[in-house]
């Protein structure tokens, strides 16, 4: 096989979008309109999944990171939202903050045989499974829940906001977005350190992208 010259190459990652959208008149692939969205099961695309943490850093400002590599799967018919199912697993290893000193806080195990600071080195997958789903209209829906995390579970209720949905032009699959959002109390799961310093209500900001299978 002839190989190209590494500009060439790299080039080409750059135009093969750039054609692809150019072929679709210039318009994104995704609609707000709900009603092209198909049932059936659908799986989460992991590159393009995101929770947001944001907690109250000593009464000094918003603090925030992110939780990626997220998988799940959501069982879905628009026509009977009541009935949709979503199971999502969240790996907190993977949390990204811009400081690797802040990572390292907090991932560390404790000393001594003493509690971690937060998650500590080993904290495995937060998993959120829904139990209920009520339909508020306009694309909205609370979507209430049990989410396990740090070997404890409790109840969630996500205000969920459809986003959008199309032939996604990369992979020719059909893809659903959602958008949610809700604020838990971290020490509900025994993750205490530092209250009131930093606060222990934690906004979360999910962005999902779902996949047909």
């Amino acid at each position: 096989m002839k190989k190209l010259p590494l500009g060439v190459a790299l080039a080409s990652l750059v135009i093969a979008p750039a054609a692809i959208l150019s072929a679709q008149g210039g318009q994104a692939p995704g609609t707000r309109d709900a009603s092209v969205v198909t049932a059936g099961s659908y799986s989460a695309d992991p590159a393009h999944t995101l929770v947001e943490w944001s907690v109250d850093h000593f009464g000094f400002n918003p603090y925030f990171g992110l939780f990626g590599d997220i998988e799940g799967t959501l069982s879905l018919d628009p026509n009977e939202i009541e009935n949709a199912q979503v199971d999502m697993y969240i790996p907190i290893a993977s949390v990204a903050v811009p400081s690797e000193g802040l990572k390292d806080h907090l991932l560390r195990p404790g000393e001594d045989g003493a509690d971690p600071d937060f998650f500590g080195a080993n904290p495995g997958m937060a998993r959120f499974t829904s139990t209920e789903v009520t339909r508020l209209g306009a694309g909205r829906a609370f979507i209430r829940g049990n989410l396990t995390m740090n070997g404890q579970t409790g109840p969630v209720v996500l205000l969920t906001q459809f986003s959008g949905a199309g032939v996604n032009p990369m992979s020719d699959v059909a893809t659903v977005g959602f958008t949610a959002e809700t604020t838990i109390n971290r020490s509900d799961w025994g993750i205490d350190y530092a209250i009131p310093m930093v606060s222990d209500e934690v906004d979360l900001r999910i962005s999902v992208a779902f996949e047909k299978q």
